[in-house]
């Protein structure tokens, strides 16, 4: 979450708005089931498509802290691996006063995160571009692409590029677990940098989840209904 000017000491937290917004989706959202080394921080981004008034497509994906030693949250390991131009910008007080909401966001940035991990979509019709396989590539390519291009090598606007995993690295015949059962899933297991699970839900929403894989020994990969 990004924040540009002054904002007045009172303004509204966003993430209420994403929330409400997030309700309109006709499945529900799932999540990581709770675990300590993850924190849901109502990180929530949403994207929405429609045919004139009709809504036609929604997906909301949920991020989370990441804790690498949660049972103390002073530790060092904690922190996340900031350049010094982001570290002085983060330690810079304005003069100004500041909502507390923005105060805690800028203090969460010190932190590692999963960007957009758990991403529920949905669709009003199927088609080739809405079954797991299309949209745990697209998923894994978006996270990819926002997080980990330069690690890869990635010009910015290389969105085809043969370095992300495309349809020829998903692999059937995994479960995955969800809401309690185990429901017939697709991986991308072949990434250095992430690893990505998929599965059709029965309410007919897919359900993708994309992970650093270098932060795969913390997670559990269960995941439920997000409350």
């Amino acid at each position: 979450m990004q924040f540009a000017g002054v904002l007045p000491e009172d303004a509204p937290d966003p993430r209420i708005d994403q929330a409400e917004r997030a309700r309109e989706l006709p499945v529900p959202a799932r999540g990581f089931v709770p675990q300590r080394s993850l924190e849901d921080d109502d990180s929530l981004a949403l994207t929405v498509q429609q045919q004139g008034e009709t809504m036609v497509a929604m997906s909301v994906s949920v991020g989370y802290l990441l804790w690498r030693n949660p049972d103390d949250r002073s530790d060092p390991v904690n922190l996340a691996d900031l350049d010094d131009h982001t570290r002085r910008s983060l330690d810079t007080v304005p003069p100004w006063p500041r909502p507390t909401w923005l105060i805690e966001q800028v203090e969460r940035m010190r932190y590692p995160r999963l960007w957009e991990a758990v991403r529920t979509s949905w669709h009003a019709e199927r088609s080739e571009w809405t079954t797991p396989e299309a949209l745990l590539v697209d998923h894994a390519r978006h996270i990819l692409m926002n997080h980990f291009r330069e690690r890869a090598g990635v010009d910015l606007h290389e969105w085809d590029s043969p370095a992300f995993p495309g349809a020829s690295a998903v692999r059937d015949g995994v479960s995955v677990r969800v809401d309690g059962n185990d429901l017939p899933g697709v991986e991308i297991d072949t990434d250095p940098f992430v690893y990505a699970v998929g599965a059709a839900l029965p309410d007919g929403g897919v359900l993708t989840v994309v992970v650093p894989r270098d932060e795969l020994p913390l997670i559990e990969l269960e995941f439920a209904v997000r409350r």
